[in-house]
């Protein structure tokens, strides 16, 4: 599968949330304390992404 989510740790060793497509980051989350905080941002985007409005600003 091309996409898929990522849990990595930073170097401040915090856990992100990366989305990545082809090995490539399109984009990631804050950092966060516990691998489960992670887990949870990426329920949040999953639920509430697809319902999102787009703002396009010039």
């Amino acid at each position: 599968m091309a996409h898929k989510f990522v849990i990595e740790k930073n170097k401040a060793g915090e856990f992100v949330a990366k989305f990545k497509y082809n090995s490539e980051v399109i984009f990631w989350t804050e950092g966060y304390s516990s691998r489960a905080n992670a887990r949870n941002a990426i329920e949040s985007i999953l639920k509430n992404g697809p319902t999102a409005p787009v703002e396009e600003v010039e």
